[in-house]
This record gives C-alpha cells, structure tokens and sequence, in this order.
C-alpha cells in the first residue's frame, strides 16, 4: 500500500504575532507624541455579509491605537463619486493610510482610482508610484500579501535561491508584484519565478513543476493533488465563505482543495489562519511606515 503523506500545516499566526508585537512599539512611540493614526478602507459593493478580510484590518488597527474607519458605497457608486471620496481622504490630514478593496465592479476603472489616492497613503502599495519603486528595488509601500507569503516562506523554506516557483494567478495585489520581490537578486530570494494566468498551456504540468506552488486565482478548491508535486511546499491565498457550513465545522475555505493536496505536498498553508493573519501584520506594519513618513514620529 502506497504511504499517505499529512502535509504540515503552516500556520501565520506565531509570525503575524511576532510582527505585529514589533508595529505596536512604534505606534506607542507615535501615540506618546499626542498622535493618533488614521485608516480609512474604501469598499464598493460589499456583500450583506461583508467582508473577512476587511474585518480583521479594521480590527487589528484599532488594537494598535488606530482610528479606523471602513466607508462603504454600493455597487452602483459612480466613478466621480469615488474619485472624490478618494481624493477628500488622501487630503484629510487625520487619515494617513488608505486601502481601496479589490476588485471593484467592471464599471469602475481600478487603475484611476488608485492614482487617487496620495502615494504617501497608499498602504497597499499600488499606486503607479509605489509600484514603480518596488519593481526597481527601492524604498517605498509594497503589497501586505506578497510580503506575507515572503515571510512565511523565509522561515519555512530559508533561502530560496534558485528554487523553481510557480505562482497561479496575476493579479496586482498578489501574483504579479510576488513574482517581483521572489525574483529580485537580494540575500536569501533570487528564485526561478513562473508566472501562470488563464491562458497557461498545460497549466497541471507547469505546476508540477514547481517546489513552491503559490495558489491566488480566487477559484475555491480549484487545485488538487494532480498539480502538485510531490514533496512541494503549497500557498493558497484565496478564501471564500462556504455557504451552509456544517454546525461546528468550517466557515471559509481556500483556492486548494485542502484534502486533496495535503496527501502529496510537503507543506500547506491552512485557510483561514495562514496567509490572511501574515497580510493584516504587514498592513499595520506599512501603516506604521506611513504615519513616521507623514509625522515624522521615529
């Protein structure tokens, strides 16, 4: 009989722990200075139920002493709408972070909007700007997620020179600006980076491809074992709510189907409580950066 392999779990809540320990020293150092940071988190078209991960962000800024608000419009805001709204925040001077939840409905241009936002504020690290300055390698906000899935790596994997990567889906919040940072040539990352998306030929077999298969396409238990190689260390970033969960049991699952690939991979990151706890440590964390660069609070 063929031997089962039971996946480790790795789990994000000891590190975003840690992270977090390390933001809430500087926001005391801000807070003794008679500062009071402020987050505003833009949505459009929130479901009844809202939103996890909106949730947990306005949450773990108002445990670091953080005025945190959430301004909700409905699905049918239109763009000038936004765009004020946007632009009203980025000049309000008691607001020094600012996250526009993606994706926005179709009729809403999302590269317009995030040029409305001020740079300084763009905690989420999308703004052209900061975009421009993260892909040449220099200071400035970079996407919490991808930061996370660095960081979970690092401490799993150690140095990932030369390891083969595949990540599955291109958006701008995780899979593209991930395969910047993992192929950048700086202590301890330097890997071989495959970037799959809709159109990727084989796509199974690419995947197979990889030691670390990082899973963002935002399809619930879309890859299973079949994409997997054996040994590989899995990702999964997605979460979608399971509707009509079992008494007691699961509430959100992720992009991977959890049983199936767990059997075959090394290592796997549970949903929730792997990459979401590592994405809302480094927010706060760029939050910090944020409020020292426009108070001058170091």
């Amino acid at each position: 009989m063929k031997d089962t392999v039971t996946a480790t779990l790795l789990w994000g809540k000891e590190a975003a722990a840690e992270i977090r320990a390390q933001v809430k020293e500087r926001f005391d150092r801000i807070a003794a200075r008679g500062i009071q940071p402020g987050l505003a988190i833009v949505t459009v078209g929130e479901t009844p139920a809202g939103n996890p991960y909106v949730r947990s962000k306005s949450r773990a800024a108002e445990e670091l002493g953080v005025r945190a608000r959430v301004e909700r419009f409905p699905g049918t805001t239109t763009e000038d709408a936004l765009h004020a709204k946007l632009r009203e925040l980025s000049a309000d001077r008691g607001v020094h972070g600012i996250i526009l939840q993606l994706p926005l409905p179709s009729h809403l241009p999302e590269d317009r909007h995030l040029e409305d936002i001020a740079p300084i504020k763009d905690v989420d690290g999308l703004h052209p700007l900061n975009v421009g300055r993260w892909v040449h390698g220099l200071p400035g906000h970079r996407p919490a997620t991808p930061l996370g899935v660095l960081e979970l790596l690092r401490r799993h994997c150690g140095d990932l020179t030369g390891k083969r990567v595949v990540i599955i889906g291109r958006s701008r919040i995780v899979g593209r600006p991930l395969s910047v940072f993992l192929s950048e040539r700086s202590p301890g990352l330097n890997a071989t980076v495959t970037l799959c998306h809709s159109a990727t030929r084989d796509l199974k077999s690419v995947a197979r491809e990889a030691e670390i298969l990082v899973v963002a396409i935002g399809r619930r238990r879309a890859i299973t074992s079949e994409y997997v190689r054996p040994g590989a260390v899995v990702v999964d970033v997605g979460i979608h709510e399971i509707p009509e969960p079992p008494p007691g049991g699961p509430r959100f699952e992720g992009d991977v189907d959890m049983a199936s690939v767990r059997s075959v991979a090394s290592a796997v990151t549970p949903v929730p409580g792997g990459v979401g706890p590592m994405t809302v440590a480094f927010l706060v964390r760029n939050l910090a950066d944020a409020v020292e660069a426009q108070e001058g609070a170091r």
